[in-house]
């Protein structure tokens, strides 16, 4: 349902080979993308209907998904993204999933709470701390509930920043510089893992404002911390199932797959460029640290 970056799509060709399946000699992938608008999935989903595709791999958010399912009772389908599926009204329970549905999440959306008291270790003066969310996605509201939470808890003043397309970004930095913001934190939501990652790290550095991120590779182009599961793994164990489902294996069957170690990457270039200290105490808890 969508077209995914490089370590997402290594991370699904990875898993169908493990499967016993790859592109061109035993399979073959039928990509659809709604370049981030909803508004389009439905008629990409009866397309792929429409196709006689086997199984529907839908990413990104719980939104593919759901109307993958409301497209189709027959077709098995697949999800991989950072949600809570059950809340988000995709199966009935993890275990036992129920239909035609299943997949893998990294459960980003409930990670929220623990980045921003990572993001306290790193900078304790922080008391303006802004939240980057996507309100045309799914997954904003619970997650501001979540953070107002853990803002109340640190005795922080948490901002509700809205980015909802790339024209948002640097407006958004402009505001927080303005606002004097004294850290962010960035939601989970596919629009900033997928598409505004780079920008996002650029303007933290440009801007001098510290954030927290969702996950490795994040990091790796620049942002200061992240904190989560390592995303890539969550769509080569999507991919998977699909493998699995293709050999005959009902959805069913297959309880949905949940993260089970956390990795914390410092980027100790950025934090020297932020005229941050980290203490040797979180650098030794890191599981990777890039110099």
């Amino acid at each position: 349902m969508a077209n995914p970056p490089e370590w997402a799509a290594n991370g699904i060709r990875v898993g169908l080979a493990e499967a016993g399946y790859v592109e061109g000699r035993n399979l073959s992938i039928i990509s659809r993308s709604a370049e981030g608008q909803f508004s389009r999935l439905r008629a990409l989903a009866a397309d792929l209907v429409g196709n006689d595709v086997v199984v529907i791999l839908a990413g990104g958010s719980p939104v593919p998904a759901r109307v993958s399912k409301e497209a189709t009772t027959k077709i098995p389908i697949v999800f991989a993204y950072g949600g809570d599926p059950v809340a988000d009204g995709l199966v009935d329970s993890l275990n036992r999933p129920g239909s035609n549905i299943t997949g893998a999440t990294f459960i980003g959306t409930a990670l929220l709470a623990k980045r921003m008291e990572l993001l306290r270790e790193i900078v304790p003066w922080a008391i303006d701390v802004a939240l980057l969310v996507n309100t045309n996605g799914t997954l904003a509201e619970r997650q501001i509930a979540d953070a107002t939470a853990a803002a109340r808890e640190l005795r922080q003043r948490l901002h509700v920043v809205e980015i909802n397309n790339d024209g948002d970004i640097d407006t958004a930095f402009e505001r927080m510089s303005q606002l004097k913001m004294d850290a962010f934190v960035i939601s989970t939501d596919p629009f900033f893992g997928m598409i505004a990652r780079d920008r996002l790290a650029e303007l933290a550095l440009r801007y001098k404002i510290p954030g927290i991120y969702n996950g490795r590779d994040e990091s790796k182009v620049g942002g200061l911390v992240s904190y989560g599961p390592d995303k890539a793994d969550t769509w080569r164990q999507a991919a998977v199932y699909a493998g699995r489902i293709l050999s005959g294996e009902r959805p069913s069957n297959l309880p949905v797959v949940q993260p089970t170690k956390f990795e914390m990457i410092i980027n100790l270039k950025t934090a020297r460029s932020l005229s941050l200290t980290i203490s040797p105490t979180l650098l030794g808890l890191a599981d990777e640290v890039i110099e």
